[in-house]
């Protein structure tokens, strides 16, 4: 909830057992809501990464930051999605197409298997999109770890044998995985800076904290993955910035003794008014059937590769489907657990991030990490496709109006040396 000065006084929130709607007014509200992978037809997110967090913050005014970078994972499950780990390549695995060649080596001569996720997901589409896929549909490769000894599986990859066989109906130790490119991460979020304070432009190239509101984790965007995600990295955002955003809100709180403002009763209304809607619609559109449009449309139009005529084409339908999820019908009205309002609800905060994601790379006519446009150039004034000179900027999305507005990157590190931008190659 925020009040006229824009300042965060806490937030509402439903009770799932009693469906009870219930005020938190407090001087300080941290987010740690995670992602929202979700938002994909095919993800290796958990069902519950439904953004939710990151949508709260795009109903309140706060602008969406770099929402047009995705991290594909290439390894996923082929129709479960569930992650196979890159440990699986870090053992000696290796991608093959339907005529078992090891087709990394022409993508990444020297790195092959081990390049950076999003190299080896546009290779696997590549050779999908080709007609070297695998399976009836020719809609996946496989990973074939069959060549390594039974007793090194069993002892470093035990459940990736136990995923096998309980998701795709594959025992690894005689038979390749089927495995597809599938979303992962969002390097976007709520604009967030080293300490953890959420912010909003400022003016020029300044920004100020939002007062009281703080975000760590999947769902804040502090920006150090940039335009795409080392391995591991999203520790940063797990225990650098939410160790950054507990410290600074009880700093904060010690050198601001005031009292609570007031509540905003026109923010709980509005709460309130969503779940109402939800409540007395008649004749509205099907959650699930919605939902699953949306996924679908996300997957086809803003996925590994971008076209410029189909993100086009993704952005109306995406509004459209917007449109949809306004007029959401749910038949149980019941209370007590009942999970058709909370999918309901949850698909509010979905669209929030699918139409920030799809208007973003839209907008970026550029490749740059994770976003890969097949219409960029690619020159030694614009290596991989890259236009430092128009795009070295942050996007910044906001709910009203779905409109853009962008603020610059900061190059300058505060304590070591700035690292010169160069072309990526193996």
């Amino acid at each position: 909830m925020r009040d006229a000065d824009g300042d965060v006084m806490g937030v509402t929130a439903m009770d799932m057992e009693t469906g009870e709607i219930v005020v938190f007014h407090a001087k300080a509200t941290i987010f740690a809501t995670g992602g929202a992978g979700r938002i994909y037809y095919s993800s290796t997110n958990a069902f519950i990464n439904t953004g939710d967090g990151v949508g709260m913050a795009a109903r309140a005014g706060i602008p969406l930051e770099d929402m047009e970078f995705w991290q594909f994972h290439p390894t996923g499950v082929a129709g479960a999605g569930v992650l196979i780990t890159e440990g699986v390549r870090g053992e000696g695995g290796i991608l093959r197409n339907s005529a078992g060649e090891r087709f990394m080596e022409r993508y990444a001569p020297n790195a092959k298997d081990l390049a950076s996720r999003d190299v080896v997901s546009r290779a696997m589409t590549t050779e999908i999109n080709e007609g070297r896929g695998c399976g009836p549909n020719k809609d996946y490769v496989l990973l074939d770890i069959t060549h390594l000894p039974p007793e090194t599986i069993m002892k470093r990859l035990p459940g990736i044998h136990e995923i096998g066989i309980q998701f795709a109906g594959v025992d690894c130790l005689k038979e390749s995985l089927p495995v597809v490119p599938t979303c992962h991460y969002q390097m976007g979020g709520i604009p967030t800076n080293y300490l953890g304070q959420v912010v909003v432009p400022k003016g020029g190239n300044q920004s100020e904290p939002v007062l009281g509101f703080y975000a760590a984790g999947e769902c804040a965007c502090a920006s150090v993955h940039g335009a795409n995600r080392l391995g591991t990295n999203s520790l940063l955002d797990l225990l650098v910035f939410g160790k950054s955003a507990g410290e600074t809100a009880v700093n904060d709180l010690k050198n601001n003794v005031k009292a609570h403002k007031p509540l905003s009763q026109d923010a709980i209304d509005r709460t309130l008014a969503r779940v109402d809607r939800l409540n007395n619609q008649k004749d509205g559109a099907d959650v699930h059937q919605t939902r699953l449009a949306m996924q679908r449309t996300m997957q086809k139009h803003a996925g590994v590769f971008r076209f410029k005529d189909m993100l086009a084409e993704g952005v109306t339908r995406i509004n459209e489907i917007a449109g949809q999820v306004a007029q959401t019908q749910i038949k149980d009205k019941s209370k007590v657990f009942n999970t058709a309002r909370i999918e309901a609800l949850e698909l509010d905060n979905l669209i929030e991030v699918a139409k920030a994601t799809i208007v973003s790379a839209n907008a970026r006519t550029e490749s740059r990490g994770a976003h890969v446009r097949d219409d960029a150039i690619d020159t030694p004034e614009t290596p991989d496709g890259r236009n430092d000179k128009v795009w070295l900027k942050h996007t910044l999305w906001y709910r009203e109006g779905n409109r853009l507005d962008y603020k610059p990157v900061q190059m300058k590190p505060m304590s070591v040396d700035t690292i010169e931008l160069k072309k990526r190659a193996y």
